[in-house]
């Protein structure tokens, strides 16, 4: 049986684990080519060798894609791979979370490095190839806590913002050439390591303050599951999403509506 996206590829950045492992694992069960970037090679060997134990097509690549040049390694590596790329998810992210008076210049720039960074970087390295074949499906991980301010998510709502931002911008510059541009926007999400850190108490006490805060404001009771997340991330990146562009997509439970 065929699916969606066979005959594309794939790159998810920060593919390797949490959301990103939910998301690769879905494209390729959709029939996509998927390119796993992430920081850590131990962990992007393996999640490409899971995915390639189940029939998928995948690779990896290894780098820190807020540094200038490195997405442009990305770009050649992914072509390098499987020859076109169709599809990027930007989902490399990551901030530190605490009330704003107690960030500090190193917590800035990791917090706007990781988020911000990252997505422009790969933006701009891979929008001149989908510019050039007149396809192209660019989905944004964002967050839900731009929209509902949720406690001590200021500074990385900075940046998470500038991702949503971003979207629609390049949404109507290159609607024209095949290309939508969109961002998915989880709630507080469920992952194997956040599990572990709050069973562990290993979390410090404000941030199960926080986790509390977003789970109370979600209507439905409950966190979001990577799984659920994927499913948005894989219908953006199907074609037959193209009028669907400058959107974000809230997959947040309910914890603001449209």
């Amino acid at each position: 049986m065929s699916g969606p996206l066979d005959g594309r590829v794939a790159v998810v950045t920060g593919g390797a684990t949490g959301i990103g492992r939910a998301i690769s694992s879905r494209l390729a069960a959709d029939g996509a080519a998927v390119v796993v970037a992430g920081l850590d090679k131990p962990e992007v060997d393996e999640a490409v060798e899971a995915l390639t134990a189940t029939g998928a097509r995948a690779a990896g690549f290894v780098g820190d894609l807020a540094e200038p040049g490195v997405a442009e390694d990305l770009t050649a590596s992914a072509a390098g791979a499987f020859g076109v790329v169709d599809i990027l998810v930007n989902n490399a992210g990551g901030g530190v979370i605490r009330p704003t008076l107690e960030h500090t210049e190193e917590t800035l720039q990791a917090t706007i490095s990781n988020n911000l960074w990252t997505t422009l970087r790969c933006c701009l390295a891979f929008l001149p190839v989908m510019r050039d074949r007149g396809y192209g499906r660019i989905v944004n991980i964002g967050a839900e806590s731009v929209r509902n301010g949720l406690t001590d998510h200021a500074v990385y709502n900075a940046a998470k913002g500038g991702v949503h931002a971003l979207a629609s911008g390049l949404a109507r510059e290159f609607a024209g050439d095949g290309i939508t541009v969109n961002v998915v926007a989880p709630s507080y999400v469920r992952t194997d390591a956040l599990d572990a850190a709050l069973a562990s108490g290993a979390v410090p006490a404000r941030l199960s303050t926080v986790v509390d805060d977003a789970v109370r404001w979600i209507p439905m009771g409950r966190p979001a599951e990577v799984d659920e997340v994927a499913a948005a991330v894989a219908y953006l990146a199907r074609e037959d999403s193209r009028f669907v562009t400058g959107q974000v997509l809230g997959v947040n439970g309910g914890s603001s509506m449209q």
